[in-house]
């Protein structure tokens, strides 16, 4: 009977480390992918572009009108919708296109992030390079992005009867699923990393959680904010309507619904929120110097906390000028890099994945 020399630990190690860097490349290729979706989806929204295709074709509908005639076709479906009668009654050809191509870039850039991520997931698959344990976070994530694409439609589909523009909620629900799927692979790919230093404190990863829920949740309210067009209602800094606690915020019933369909109050809440994630973000920092103190760990909440007072900054530059289109841009791009580090930083205070020998990869 033959027998099968057991692999080197040396070789096994160094095999795994090749192919974990090999998936992180691709991984963050995905999240460059998704952070320009992102932001032309913002761009989509903020020139009111979303409801210029009425249709769902996720196949046919990579190919753009080619000709007048189709052109003309398009403009004609939009016609037939709410926007176009109260809103854009008589807008031309060529003020539809513009509105057009940034929808059709938006549904591209979504379509072309399923390939991206798709095709090297199956050939890392095939190849076995895809690690016990990883697949099925992986295929989660799939799973979670061709959802994605029906809450798109879903989103979209409230703004083409009985409204001029998309439901608050959906478009809410739809950048925050966005955004959970780049926190995802930003951990995936961050567990694939190796680490200089182990684990951190039980504390310091709770805490550091508890931020990349704030800043999901704050992410969510800006949907909010957006769907509402909110951030162009109340441009003053720091009182809000000549107040700290402005009137007007229950006028709603129930009172609930103000926390939604208020532009007053969902802007208010958005702007304690980003007070509360500025504090903690602040805590975390000086907490873990303290108890950590010249670690990675202590480093990266100092980063963080210094990311969050930025994209504080930013978010009142932008509503105080009225919210510009590039300023807003640059306010979500923050958002995403507050949300990507914040990520990372957790899953850093985990440690890397063991490789499958039970050996932890360290520098």
């Amino acid at each position: 009977m033959a027998v099968t020399a057991a692999p080197d630990l040396g070789d096994v190690i160094a095999r795994t480390e090749h192919n974990r860097a090999l998936a992180r490349g691709w991984l963050y290729l995905v999240v460059l992918v998704l952070i320009a979706l992102v932001l032309v989806g913002g761009a989509t929204r903020l020139t009111e572009s979303g409801l210029s295709i009425t249709e769902w074709k996720p196949i046919h509908g990579v190919i753009p009108p080619l000709s007048e005639a189709e052109w003309q076709d398009e403009l004609a479906k939009y016609r037939q919708i709410p926007q176009y009668q109260q809103i854009n009654k008589g807008m031309s050809l060529d003020e539809f296109k513009t509105i057009y191509w940034w929808e059709w870039a938006h549904r591209l850039l979504a379509r072309g992030v399923g390939f991206v991520f798709a095709l090297p997931l199956a050939f890392f698959w095939l190849t076995g390079r895809i690690e016990n344990g990883l697949g099925p976070k992986l295929l989660g994530i799939l799973a979670l992005g061709a959802l994605q694409g029906a809450i798109g439609w879903w989103m979209v589909a409230s703004g083409l009867v009985g409204r001029v523009d998309v439901s608050q909620y959906r478009l809410a629900t739809h950048l925050t699923i966005a955004c959970i799927i780049i926190a995802a692979i930003v951990v995936v790919a961050r567990g694939l990393a190796p680490h200089s230093a182990g684990p951190a404190r039980a504390d310091t990863r709770r805490f550091a959680g508890i931020l990349v829920v704030a800043a999901l949740v704050q992410i969510y309210l800006g949907g909010l904010v957006a769907g509402l067009n909110a951030g162009l209602a109340y441009n003053t800094w720091p009182l809000m309507d000549g107040g700290l606690v402005p009137a007007g915020l229950g006028v709603l019933q129930p009172v609930w619904l103000n926390l939604f369909e208020n532009p007053k109050t969902v802007q208010f809440v958005h702007r304690c929120m980003a007070y509360l994630v500025l504090i903690l973000a602040l805590w975390h920092m000086i907490a873990v110097r303290r108890a950590e103190p010249g670690t990675t760990h202590a480093r990266r909440a100092l980063v963080l906390f210094h990311l969050v007072l930025v994209q504080a900054a930013i978010g009142v530059a932008t509503l105080v000028m009225h919210v510009p289109l590039g300023w807003a841009l640059l306010h979500q791009g923050g958002a995403l890099a507050v949300l990507i580090f914040a990520a990372a930083h957790w899953r850093g205070t985990r440690g890397s994945y063991p490789v499958p020998t039970g050996v932890e990869v360290r520098n």
